[in-house]
């Protein structure tokens, strides 16, 4: 077994919470989470994240809107729902849970 693979399969299974909180914080362009994302080493790429952001907006947990660009074409801008921030509320929680129960386990004493 390869650990890259476990590591990006751990990376993987956190992806849609941190593209949520990214969109939590306003406005934003995909390319710049996609910046966001790599420069925090989650490692994504186009191919991941577009997918996943289509998933979220079916759902009704983001949203977005052209915007003309000054240097090509158009660009959308996503922005989260009232919904999407109730479920990233909700993320939230787990995510700390998980935290706290991964520590608990790994500081036990083998």
């Amino acid at each position: 077994m390869k650990i890259e693979n476990t590591q990006v399969q751990m990376r993987k299974g956190i992806l849609e919470y941190c593209v949520l909180k990214i969109i939590s914080r306003g406005e934003v362009y995909a390319s710049d989470m996609l910046e966001e994302l790599t420069s925090a080493k989650i490692m994504v790429v186009e191919g991941t994240l577009y997918p996943l952001l289509t998933r979220l907006r079916k759902a009704g947990l983001v949203e977005y809107k052209w915007v003309e660009s000054k240097s090509g074409p158009p660009r959308k801008y996503y922005t989260i729902t009232t919904v999407g921030e109730d479920f990233a509320k909700t993320l939230d929680a787990t995510w700390k849970q998980l935290v706290a129960s991964t520590k608990k386990i790994s500081s036990q004493a083998s």
